[in-house]
């Protein structure tokens, strides 16, 4: 088979997902959005850079593109829930599972606003609807998904860079030798100077675990069950 004809056949088989699921790739696991550009989308698919504008006018719209696709894919448990509290943590932890499966997503909703209507029902409609199931009123429900989308979002932007505190199947590496390192990062530090982060090196590495962002949503839950406007499903 000749080169032209290789060639020929990958831009047959090019879609528009394919490039939205090569761009993420790409973001997700090789660099970041910073590094993200149409000729290494391309190079990544054996394609020219022309050819992908015949599917996407700019980069700009690539990356709307690969926001819509996350949102819209955006999972929630299939059991509904059995009441208010176990909403809110289906909705928090979904949000949560999306960002640490496509860390581009963190940037992407500090970048952009999607209209798209995938999007939409994926990462609005349905998270709104299983809070409204769950006995959560409209607008309280509002307020909760505005809390729980940002907590996640501002959580999963701290622990992105601090592998330490991801889970162990989650990028590979040893985190407990990572988290031994790290407390030794603290607990060698003059203690005139820095006592608290001394006395307390062995429990600092725990603060981008998801144990810590449970325990924060944990506490949100707790006081959203305390309103008087909350009242029962059914």
């Amino acid at each position: 088979m000749t080169q032209r004809s290789s060639s020929q056949r990958r831009t047959a088989s090019l879609t528009p997902g394919r490039i939205i699921e090569a761009a993420l790739r790409l973001s997700d696991h090789e660099g970041g959005l910073d590094r993200l550009t149409v000729r290494r989308i391309a190079s990544e698919l054996g394609v020219g850079t022309m050819t992908l504008y015949s599917y996407f006018r700019s980069r700009d719209e690539i990356l709307d593109g690969m926001a819509d696709y996350v949102l819209g894919r955006m999972q929630l448990p299939a059991e509904p829930p059995a009441g208010p509290a176990e909403a809110m943590r289906d909705v928090g932890l979904a949000f949560l599972d999306m960002m640490d499966e496509h860390p581009t997503v963190i940037r992407l909703f500090g970048s952009r606003v999607t209209d798209s209507r995938p999007a939409l029902r994926g990462a609005m409609e349905a998270p709104l609807q299983r809070l409204v199931d769950a006995g959560i009123p409209g607008p309280l429900a509002v307020r909760c998904y505005g809390f729980l989308i940002t907590y996640s979002i501002g959580f999963a932007t701290y622990q992105a860079p601090r592998p330490w505190g991801r889970a162990a199947d989650a990028g590979g590496g040893d985190r407990a030798e990572q988290r031994r390192q790290r407390s030794h990062v603290y607990s060698a530090l003059p203690r005139d100077e820095f006592p608290r982060l001394v006395e307390l090196a062995g429990e600092l590495p725990g603060l981008p675990t998801n144990e810590q962002y449970l325990a924060g949503l944990e506490a949100f839950i707790t006081s959203v069950l305390s309103r008087p406007d909350l009242s029962p499903p059914g």
